[in-house]
């Protein structure tokens, strides 16, 4: 998913949607038109978008310009249902290829572009989970952000 040459993000977005609506549907929640506009925009690309940048995005597009505090609470929501990550080293969002699982947060994060790709290694949640049990403690929730360089600013 790290580079954004000669890939239709419509399609992606399509997918996004459709499947947000559904998991929307299926937990009782609603997927505004202002949640759909910020998922769209954050699938308008596989980059780390900060919040802004989102805003940004979508007041290209509104009628009537937006305000941060709507965009901050759209992505809350997006965020809260699993439909979004957030990428904490960055301060940024990245829309989840698949909100209808529960799953591990790993991430690879490029500095350059700001690609990410998510990861949802088995062996990973182990080696932490054992980790934390030999420590005593109780985790509540795992993120890995693993940042450097993708193959193509590499290049």
């Amino acid at each position: 998913m790290g580079s954004d040459h000669k890939h239709d993000h419509s399609a992606c977005i399509e997918g996004a949607l459709h499947t947000a609506s559904h998991v929307c549907e299926a937990r009782g929640t609603r997927l505004t038109p202002l949640r759909e506009q910020v998922l769209e925009a954050l699938w308008g690309s596989h980059h780390a978008q900060g919040a802004y940048d989102v805003l940004h995005a979508v007041n290209k597009k509104a009628k009537k310009k937006l305000a941060p505090l709507s965009v901050y609470r759209a992505l809350d929501f997006l965020v809260a249902e699993g439909l979004v990550h957030r990428i904490e080293s960055l301060n940024a969002y990245v829309g989840c290829p698949h909100p209808e699982q529960t799953h591990a947060l790993q991430f690879l994060i490029c500095n350059d572009c700001r690609s990410v790709v998510e990861l949802d290694e088995s062996k990973i949640n182990r080696t932490l989970s054992s980790s934390a049990e030999a420590h005593g403690f109780t985790p509540t929730r795992t993120v890995v952000e693993v940042v450097g360089q993708c193959s193509n600013c590499a290049a």
